[in-house]
């Protein structure tokens, strides 16, 4: 019992210290996942546009004080509404131009530019 004791707890501070070094920001960018805010307020996305990096995550808030959705043109992602501070996240693996809009609003436009990864090791 004395043994699973200390084994939990060199396994609680080694977590603890893997998550220190992702929270301050020690660990190199390709070890840490990537996230972007989209807010969505006042009938816009803002950004309205924006380049990733494959393998972010976008987030978009609805600050707006009706709902809204996002929807991908080319159905690669599709939000329920969203009501005020409801959010919807997708993460982008491919790289490519995805232009969405708000189906409710369909005038409500923007796009997201995603490049390839840097450091990703490419097989031909």
């Amino acid at each position: 019992m004395c043994m699973a004791l200390s084994r939990a707890r060199v396994h609680a501070r080694a977590l603890f210290f893997a998550a220190a070094l992702v929270a301050g920001g020690l660990l190199p960018a390709a070890a840490r996942a990537a996230e972007v805010t989209v807010k969505i307020d006042n009938f816009t996305f803002a950004p309205a546009a924006l380049t990733v990096k494959a393998g972010t995550t976008v987030t978009w808030e609805n600050v707006d004080d009706i709902p809204h959705t996002v929807v991908a043109t080319n159905r690669a992602f599709r939000s329920k509404a969203l009501d005020t501070n409801d959010k919807f996240s997708f993460t982008f693996t491919t790289p490519g131009a995805f232009d969405y809009f708000c189906s409710l609003h369909p005038h409500m436009k923007a796009s997201v530019v995603v490049e390839a990864a840097t450091g990703s090791a490419e097989t031909k």
